[in-house]
């Protein structure tokens, strides 16, 4: 088979990449179709070629059509939307791969133009789109970008290779771009936080964009200390970072929910800035896109604000199970199997029905 997977934004790579490698392994050709508008094409490059990847240049969706249109691939994969999708299923079909687990009603609201099937993980989610389109193919395979951590594949970090302490307990910040806690957190709190190691993986939207510059220059402030190691953008994968860490905080990233899959303690800081796009007339939305799910109340312990992130991350690591029962429910509705083989079952149903 020829299998194009659509790169529109480079956090889809982490979901994209457990399945290439199985169906490479099986011997389809695969490629990347990357877009040049959206993605540093210097950076990318060396990341997709250190993958041995192969990847072709497309400015936009519409060029993206065009190149799909000559080639006429079995499969293209994408992570959202695509507009074109009528001229699209004349020569090839189409599956559709959500990049994250979170609630954000974005996740469902994506399948309103339908691909020739749509993978999904939990079985709350897949009840839930059959029952909002009841005309489209929806399988239930899990969440592929976990699949390296749930088979023993990846290995994690090195963390006395990042300068860092291995005896300590490691927390992972990974904050979004949009709302954000970042500016929430003092340029000098690592060392408050001294006694533990500090695995910083922001949103690469927040390390590439100049609106973000305070942001940036917040982090560098943190990049200081010695107990703390930021992420670089072209560290693309979070997949590393979820499997060290000991601990997650962040405030509204699908991260939560990966992390909390693994069965690991989180918490969720209600303290965040919205930009100015979310505010006042605009904060509808706010709402629109995060919805008013309360999934994120029995997921893990709350922080209501920065001077309470101490003493909550003490007390969760100490008792890591308090919030198992409700990550056990969690995994059952949303993340699916946990067997480490939602490549191969993705990889299985496109060979079967190709």
């Amino acid at each position: 088979m020829k299998i194009l997977f659509d790169v529109l934004n480079i956090y889809y790579i982490p979901q994209y990449y457990p399945i290439w490698l199985e169906l490479q392994k099986r011997g389809h050709e695969c490629s990347f179709v990357v877009y040049s508008k959206k993605n540093d094409e210097t950076q990318l490059k060396e990341m997709l070629s250190q993958l041995s990847i192969d990847f072709t240049w497309v400015f936009d969706q519409d060029a993206a059509k065009d190149y799909y249109l000559i080639q006429k691939p079995d499969w293209i994969f994408f992570g959202n939307e695509f507009p074109y999708l009528n001229e699209i299923h004349q020569a090839s079909k189409t599956v559709q791969l959500g990049h994250g687990i979170g609630p954000k009603p974005s996740y469902y609201n994506k399948s309103n133009t339908p691909m020739t099937v749509r993978f999904v993980e939990g079985d709350l989610r897949i009840k839930k789109l059959k029952e909002m389109y009841p005309n489209d193919t929806f399988i239930q395979t899990g969440f592929s970008k976990l699949d390296p951590i749930f088979n023993n594949m990846e290995k994690g970090l090195n963390l006395e290779e990042l300068g860092l302490d291995p005896k300590k307990k490691t927390i992972l910040y990974a904050p979004t771009f949009n709302p954000t806690s970042i500016g929430c957190f003092p340029n000098n709190w690592p060392k408050e936080f001294s006694e533990y190691n500090i695995l910083v993986k922001v949103h690469s939207l927040t390390l590439s964009r100049e609106r973000y510059k305070k942001d940036q220059d917040r982090i560098t402030a943190w990049a200081k200390y010695s107990n703390v190691y930021v992420a670089a953008i072209k560290e693309f994968s979070l997949v590393p970072f979820l499997k060290t860490a000991d601990i997650l905080v962040s405030e509204a990233s699908s991260t939560l929910f990966e992390f909390a899959a693994l069965n690991k303690p989180v918490v969720i800081c209600d303290f965040y800035d919205l930009k100015w796009s979310y505010k006042g007339l605009f904060k509808y939305r706010f709402k629109k896109r995060f919805g008013e799910s309360v999934i994120y109340d029995q997921l893990g312990a709350h922080a209501s604000k920065f001077k309470d992130l101490k003493n909550i991350i003490k007390q969760e690591l100490h008792f890591p199970s308090k919030y198992e029962n409700s990550r056990h429910e969690y995994n059952r509705d949303h993340v699916g199997p946990t067997d480490g083989n939602a490549s191969q079952r993705i990889a299985d149903y496109l060979e079967k029905e190709l």
